[in-house]
């Protein structure tokens, strides 16, 4: 019997048809798995292999304390004029006698007063009853009415002084008198509340001529030197003494102004007011000096 060709054909295809459809689904699926794969960012593969470099570590710099004693004077004004040229933070050691001896000291006290980025501290009220050291030191009690009278006329801020004629320090922990019969005068005005800073280093001048001994490029060798030999009461610290009514010639407060110019211009220093010296108590007096009469 003879089969028709059209019925073999649809038979053919009716058989086939599932076959066909299983080998699209495969085909079409292997894409589709492929796909699921999301390719890794370049970013992302080169991040485990590369670090960040490390920031630069900062170097410590070398802290300089300048610090003017026995203003108000003369040459107070031409002082500040320079600091506030330069705006550099300075310290003014005054002396309470000084401020109302004439309306002109008056005058540079009242400017000093409200000067930015300068600390006004206590120099005694009779700078040592006018340079009688002795004398002065020889009595720790009138030491200490002495610098609290300083400290009240003026109004000052801080409980900071420097024993006039003296080199002593009264630092926290850190005690120095470079004149042993003034050791009992220092420590009744630590006891009392004060802190006594001394100085490093004195830009030296001639007392009958009030003119400087060192230029300014002597000084700034010395500080070097100082620092380099770790001859500081403090490492890495320095206190400069300097004296205003010296800086009242035209000469030497261009050697002052040279000099703060030199210490701008070097990255390793630093320059800050006494108050942030270590071991000083930041901020106002300490209470205790107000019940002391």
């Amino acid at each position: 019997m003879e089969t028709n060709s059209d019925e073999g054909d649809t038979t053919a295809f009716v058989f086939y048809r599932p076959l066909l459809l299983c080998l699209v689904l495969v085909a079409c699926a292997k894409p589709t798995r492929q796909s699921d794969k999301k390719p890794i960012p370049i970013t992302q593969q080169t991040a485990k292999t590369e670090e960040k470099p490390a920031p630069p570590r900062k170097k410590k710099k070398k802290k300089i304390f300048l610090t003017f004693d026995d203003g108000p004077n003369r040459g107070t004004r031409k002082v500040l004029n320079i600091v506030q040229q330069e705006q550099v933070p300075v310290t003014f050691f005054l002396i309470g006698e000084h401020v109302f001896a004439s309306t002109t000291q008056k005058a540079t006290w009242d400017s000093l007063r409200v000067a930015e980025s300068i600390e006004l501290c206590n120099h005694s009220h009779t700078h040592a009853w006018n340079n009688r050291y002795n004398k002065f030191y020889q009595n720790p009690d009138s030491v200490v009415k002495d610098f609290k009278r300083c400290r009240d006329s003026l109004e000052l801020a801080n409980n900071i002084t420097r024993t006039p004629g003296r080199n002593i320090w009264r630092v926290d922990t850190l005690r120095y008198t470079d004149l042993s019969k003034s050791a009992a005068a220092a420590d009744s005005l630590q006891q009392a509340g004060f802190t006594i800073i001394g100085w490093d280093l004195e830009w030296h001048y001639d007392h009958r001529s009030f003119s400087l001994r060192n230029k300014s490029d002597e000084i700034m060798g010395q500080i070097d030197s100082i620092f380099a030999t770790n001859r500081t009461r403090v490492p890495e610290h320095l206190v400069l003494l300097a004296h205003d009514q010296v800086y009242d010639d035209a000469n030497d407060s261009a050697e002052l102004h040279q000099l703060i110019k030199k210490l701008k211009a070097r990255d390793e220093y630093e320059l800050l007011v006494t108050s942030k010296f270590p071991g000083v108590k930041p901020g106002k007096r300490d209470s205790s000096l107000a019940t002391l009469e």
